[in-house]
């Protein structure tokens, strides 16, 4: 990848394969938040039949997603929220995206809003909170530290970096490889992931001190994209603490 962002959406793309195996080959999205939250309570975007109507805020890749996943509430009047996970496709009908300004991170992926009206979708089997929208925070974190991993790796190797980091890099994505055999929703995933992140930020000095010392664009691009791995950190705590009581560890 070019950018770290390009290297996020093949992380994030790699993901939504974990989910859904039979995706198509083209971009995808997952489409969750409605008004910052992803509360099943607070979802407004509903299942009827195969029909969807509602909004989603945030859809990475807006402007080049094929497909798109959406979660959606299906349960009958009165009873607690029931999440689906329905599958529609960019451009057909009752399905609009609207594209939003550029971000200050990651300006090369774009991101918008799903407007959905009446449409027709195909309805994923299984729980859309406990088999896809639960499990896809550990997933997505995961590939998307493997995906910028990779990509400081190719910047290492394209830059003649020491070859200590380099090894360390190596060892960071074989734990990576690991961990992505393990299930996304076991306590012990949970402790791994957090221990991949762990090690990755004890690299910072280093990574800083060596991008510092090679070409200039690889160190303005890692210097405007490296928060991604920030944004997710209080969910990813939240999860550990979780994971460490489960397990009855103590670090």
């Amino acid at each position: 990848a070019a950018t770290p962002g390009l290297a996020f959406l093949a992380g994030y793309q790699g993901a939504l394969r974990v989910l859904w195996p039979s995706a198509p080959w083209s971009l995808g999205a997952l489409c969750v938040t409605e008004n910052k939250s992803v509360r099943p309570a607070d979802m407004l975007t509903r299942l009827t039949g195969l029909a969807l109507s509602g909004r989603k805020d945030f859809v990475t890749a807006a402007d080049s997603a094929d497909w798109l996943l959406v979660a959606a509430r299906e349960e009958p009047p009165g009873l607690p929220p029931q999440l689906a996970l329905g599958v529609v496709r960019n451009g057909a009908p009752g399905v609009r995206i609207e594209v939003l300004p550029a971000l200050p991170l990651m300006p090369d992926v774009s991101h918008g809003r799903l407007h959905l009206e009446q449409a027709q979708c195909e309805r994923l089997a299984g729980d859309g909170w406990d088999a896809y929208v639960k499990p896809f925070r550990s997933i997505e974190d995961l590939h998307v530290l493997t995906a910028l991993s990779a990509w400081l790796y190719g910047v290492g190797q394209d830059s003649a970096w020491p070859q200590a980091l380099q090894l360390r890099l190596l060892g960071l994505l074989s734990g990576c490889a690991e961990v992505a055999r393990q299930c996304p929703a076991l306590p012990s995933t949970h402790l791994l992931l957090a221990g991949l992140f762990a090690q990755f930020t004890l690299l910072g000095p280093e990574l800083d001190a060596a991008l510092a010392a090679g070409p200039a664009e690889w160190a303005r691009l890692w210097q405007r994209d490296k928060g991604l791995l920030s944004i997710a950190s209080t969910a990813r705590s939240k999860r550990l603490e979780k994971a460490k009581a489960a397990l009855g560890v103590t670090l």
